[in-house]
């Protein structure tokens, strides 16, 4: 089976999801978030209702509000990836089921995260899931959350499903994803901002970040000059970016880029519990990451 090289582009951002002061919902704030993403930013896809997302702490009708205001804010312009994995496999169907009814463009779909199932129940989770839609699957491999690696042979058998097309790659282990790229024709973004640029140099096809809500521009630089074979731009702008693809995580990504959207005037609102906003000292330090790329919240 073959699939597009680069099925949801080059640069996707996961992005966070815009709350009201009182911890509701925004949707014009959503909306007006996306069109930044993929406007200035340069993103060719977004990932909502990801971790990022908080997708652990807002209900399955706000996933379906909110995925159906950025799908009408820049669904045309840009592909939208609903974040439907959970560690239960008939919820995460119906949330397949319930994105792909309200037009979304693609699934991203996290390893089952705590009860740490077994390798044969991995690939039987994902392979339930591409079977009950319609729509192309990334995988998202992130063992330091989920508690349990996707092994090379499992996804080597998930990826002999016709619609499961990509992976986010947060293993942090380059020689796993070279044996994967080696036999099958997975697109690999990198879940990782500061490791896109060594998984391009193995095969890898781009980014799905978080701290590319800022480094968008500089992210797509990296990627378009590495496959021009501008290997030294690349590696300027992956040396440019550097301060913020790290600094972003130093508390969770979610409270560092929601305290920077906030510092830009841009939509994003509190965080929900059990994440806590950003202090100031992390807001300052936050803006010293982002100066040292050159780029001023």
């Amino acid at each position: 089976m073959t699939h597009d090289p680069r099925p949801f582009g080059r640069l996707l951002t996961a992005m966070v999801t815009p709350f009201t002061p009182d911890g509701s919902l925004d949707i014009e704030g959503a909306a007006r978030l996306a069109t930044y993403l993929v406007d200035e930013q340069r993103n060719d896809a977004l990932v909502i209702s990801g971790t990022t997302g908080e997708s652990p702490t807002t209900t399955d009708a706000e996933k379906d509000t909110l995925l159906r205001a950025v799908l009408e804010a820049v669904g045309d312009r840009a592909r939208i990836v609903a974040g439907v994995g959970t560690n239960n496999t008939a919820h995460t169907i119906e949330l397949a089921h319930a994105a792909e009814k309200a037009g979304a463009h693609g699934l991203l779909v996290v390893t089952p995260y705590y009860n740490k199932p077994p390798q044969a129940g991995v690939e039987r989770h994902f392979r339930a899931v591409a079977d009950a839609s319609g729509l192309p699957i990334m995988v998202y491999d992130i063992p330091h959350r989920a508690g349990t690696a996707i092994a090379t042979e499992t996804m080597c058998r998930i990826a002999e499903h016709e619609r499961v097309v990509a992976v986010k790659d947060a293993k942090g282990d380059l020689i796993a994803s070279s044996w994967v790229l080696s036999r099958t024709d997975l697109a690999y973004y990198s879940g990782d901002d500061a490791a896109t640029l060594p998984l391009l140099a193995i095969g890898g096809v781009g980014l799905v970040g978080t701290s590319s809500h800022f480094t968008g521009v500089l992210a797509q630089e990296m990627i378009e000059a590495f496959e021009t074979g501008d290997t030294v731009t690349a590696l300027a702008r992956h040396r440019q970016a550097l301060p913020l693809f790290t600094g972003i995580f130093r508390s969770p990504g979610t409270i560092l880029v929601k305290a920077g959207l906030q510092a830009k005037g841009l939509p994003a609102g509190p965080v929900r519990s059990p994440l806590v906003d950003a202090s100031n000292d992390e807001l300052k330090q936050l803006r010293q990451d982002a100066a040292a790329a050159g780029i001023m919240l």
